[in-house]
């Protein structure tokens, strides 16, 4: 949360003054405002130092913290984190196999994942890197509408590639 400025630490000659129910009382002097708070024995607290004249609320500090912690809440709900998925082939997998995988790829990028599959290669297969690229370009085709984040990478134990919806 951003450091905020209360009653006396507010330093506008001049504010635009917001009332606990959300009334605008006009632009006022720092004193009026202040005075103003004191009687309804509230705070004063600068919302938005950067216009002109900044705008200042009369509001309770405590009720003020919390509605923004709640705010802050709300918006980090909303926030959506991206996982990098992991799907793991074999160069020797059945049809119906790879079927299976390209459908769960397909739930991943869906909910908006980024993929990654790595086509692992073993013992000889390693000495077939074409055969290897091509089914993995084949596999690429099962999947439904993909971008690609990175192109075809050849690993230690394979070939690997990013996509994403």
């Amino acid at each position: 949360m951003d450091i905020v400025k209360i009653n006396n630490q507010i330093q506008a000659k001049e504010l635009r003054v917001i009332d606990e129910d959300g009334k605008n009382c006009g632009v006022l002097s720092l004193e009026d405002a202040l005075k103003l708070a004191k009687e309804k024995d509230l705070d004063l607290i600068e919302i938005s130092p950067n216009t002109a004249p900044p705008v200042a609320k009369i509001i309770s500090f405590d009720k003020y913290r919390y509605q923004q912690a709640k705010k802050e809440k709300k918006q980090r709900q909303g926030q959506k984190a991206t996982e990098l998925k992991q799907m793991r082939i074999s160069a020797r997998a059945a049809e119906n196999d790879l079927k299976t995988k390209a459908e769960k790829i397909n739930e991943f990028l869906n909910e908006g994942h980024n993929v990654e599959i790595n086509l692992v290669l073993r013992g000889r297969e390693k000495q077939n890197k074409a055969w290897a690229e091509a089914k993995l370009r084949g596999f690429l085709t099962m999947i439904q509408a993909h971008k690609i984040l990175s192109d075809i990478k050849l690993g230690q134990r394979g070939f690997s590639i990013q996509i994403t919806a």
